[in-house]
């Protein structure tokens, strides 16, 4: 008897089911993709993040053209609180003289109103009538030489008046010219302040804080003690380091470049202006050579920076935003000059 052959239920191997292939094509595709993204992340991620060394150079050039405007700012301001005090003083002078011509004025217009009421006979009378001919005629050049100087009173009153007036006129104008750039840089410290913040998150996160790191004392502040007021000077500066800069700042518990210097020299009785280019004025020009500590040293062609030399090639300096009052060798930037106050 034939045996029954029975059916087999195996599909060949070459005849596949359309959609398993397409799910094998999917799935070699988006092995495909990760392989490429994985390639792709490490690189973008390094492009994104630049290195500390190129964090600092960048927060360098922004500062080199940040710390002009501040200190320019620094130098309008002064000028105006100088001027203000100037147009004070000059009105006090004026007052006066104001009150005196205005007295003098007074005693002339009632003279004319007498004569102008009266007429003048009834004085000539009185002089007639009270003695001789010849002191008549004295009496005549006494009053002639009282109405003459008089009049001189007057009218040097009068001009001193008008000489103030005339000097308070420019400058309350000179003022109100001040207040104008004084306001407009005002309003710059906003776009300042939002730049300087700026660099701050990029310095906090390519070091993980405020500040750069390392030393702030990098040897003896300072190396030798020159007594007087450069050696007041001197230690008050080495005595302000880990104090932060803010710009605009004179102390005590934040400073500013030219703030320091000012705060510093203040302590030993020598008053300097808040601005580098005022204080490169407000000293003896000193060589390099013979520098010692206490002397400012100044950086940069148009003088936007100072520091208080400490002696060794070294300064205590407010470097910038974000970073802390410090010592720092004098040849990290270009070095403008010296100068001793006092």
């Amino acid at each position: 008897m034939p045996v029954a052959r029975v059916p087999s239920h195996r599909h060949s191997t070459n005849h596949e089911h359309p959609g398993a292939g397409r799910r094998r094509r999917a799935y070699q595709l988006l092995a495909l993709a990760a392989v490429v993204l994985a390639g792709l992340l490490p690189q973008a991620a390094a492009q994104a993040a630049p290195s500390v060394e190129e964090i600092e150079k960048q927060i360098d050039a922004q500062w080199v053209q940040l710390e002009p405007t501040i200190e320019q700012y620094n130098k309008v301001h002064s000028q105006l609180l100088a001027n203000q005090k100037k147009s004070g003083e000059l009105q006090t002078k004026i007052q006066p003289l104001a009150l005196r011509a205005t007295m003098a004025l007074d005693r002339v217009g009632g003279l004319a109103s007498r004569y102008y009421k009266t007429g003048p006979s009834s004085d000539l009378n009185a002089l007639i009538s009270s003695g001789s001919p010849t002191q008549l005629v004295d009496q005549l050049t006494i009053l002639d030489h009282l109405a003459r100087q008089q009049q001189e009173q007057i009218a040097d009153v009068t001009a001193a008046k008008s000489k103030y007036d005339e000097e308070k006129r420019k400058l309350d104008e000179l003022v109100a010219q001040q207040k104008k750039q004084d306001t407009e840089l005002a309003a710059k410290q906003k776009s300042i302040d939002a730049e300087i913040d700026r660099l701050q998150k990029l310095r906090v996160s390519a070091y993980g804080t405020s500040s750069s790191g390392g030393s702030l004392r990098i040897g003896p502040c300072p190396a030798t003690y020159p007594g007087g007021a450069a050696g007041i000077a001197v230690k008050t500066a080495c005595a302000q380091i880990g104090k932060m800069y803010v710009w605009g700042a004179v102390g005590p518990s934040n400073f500013d470049c030219s703030g320091l210097t000012q705060y510093a020299w203040g302590k030993a009785g020598v008053r300097l202006t808040h601005f580098t280019g005022a204080q490169w004025n407000e000293g003896k020009v000193v060589s390099r050579a013979n520098a010692r500590p206490g002397d400012l040293v100044f950086f940069y062609g148009d003088l936007h920076h100072v520091g208080v030399y400490v002696g060794n090639g070294l300064m205590v300096h407010a470097p910038q935003s974000g970073q802390p009052v410090k010592m720092t060798k004098i040849d990290v930037m270009p070095v403008a000059g010296f100068r001793r106050p006092g």
